[in-house]
């Protein structure tokens, strides 16, 4: 099913070859909004182009990279801007080292730095925007175990969204950040292959992240997108500031 809340608006999606990211840009799409799906992985965005859907137009965008950054935000002058890139790392504070937390820093949180500053001018000059963030229920929300770097640059991108929505409240600007529980995407298989390794079995791995689910399963990528599809649409022009906590109940037990 498909509607126009979106009509009119364009949008920029960064790692929107996969997961949240895709399932996001084809959600957009779908409402009406003119979408700019990027990755730093083109082929990734095949799935995207062989949707052939009209409302699409997808290019390399690398969210490590100003340089990039900038070329992308020129050529999409977004309404609608969702940093969905991010990475996660596993393990306590003592198995952290310098490297992860330096990558994970740059690409989770500073990638949003890099397009909302490109960004931003824009929108002021057009008095309106929407920027949503990805975030995490594993943060200032709730801690998980094994996921310091992660959680804890998770819990600056809050903070960047707060800082970013009372600056510019005035201004027509609105950002949100979003914090799901764990979704269903191929990162996440990854992970869960990943532990399955270290117990010994697949299905211990599944069991193991979907218990911390009060729902009992995961969240699917397509339950993210309508989120960002509300936050994007002037549905939710009341709405700034706030991280949006979609876990399944998780940080609430």
């Amino acid at each position: 099913m498909t509607g126009q809340r979106l009509e009119g608006k364009r949008a920029l999606v960064t790692a929107a070859g996969q997961g949240i990211g895709r399932a996001s840009a084809l959600a957009l799409a779908a409402e009406g909004a003119k979408v700019f799906a990027t990755d730093i992985d083109v082929d990734a965005l095949s799935t995207i182009r062989d949707a052939n859907h009209e409302n699409i137009e997808i290019f390399e965008l690398d969210a490590r990279s100003d340089e990039s950054v900038s070329a992308g935000v020129a050529r999409a002058q977004p309404d609608v801007l969702f940093n969905c890139a991010g990475f996660v790392h596993h393990g306590t504070v003592l198995d952290a080292t310098d490297d992860e937390w330096d990558f994970a820093f740059d690409l989770n949180v500073r990638s949003m730095l890099r397009t909302i500053r490109a960004a931003l001018p824009g929108m002021l000059e057009r008095g309106a925007g929407s920027i949503i963030n990805m975030s995490s229920a594993c943060s200032s929300v709730i801690g998980a175990p094994n996921r310091f770097i992660y959680g804890t640059t998770k819990a600056a991108v809050i903070g960047l969204t707060k800082s970013v929505a009372v600056d510019y409240v005035s201004k027509g600007i609105r950002c949100n950040a979003i914090c799901p529980g764990t979704v269903e995407s191929p990162s996440w298989h990854d992970r869960v292959d990943a532990l399955g390794a270290q117990l010994g079995s697949k299905d211990k791995a599944m069991e193991q992240f979907v218990s911390r689910q009060p729902m009992g399963r995961v969240a699917t990528a397509e339950e993210i997108a309508a989120l960002v599809v509300y936050l994007a649409s002037d549905e939710s022009a009341f709405t700034t500031g706030h991280p949006h906590i979609i876990d399944g109940g998780w940080s609430g037990q």
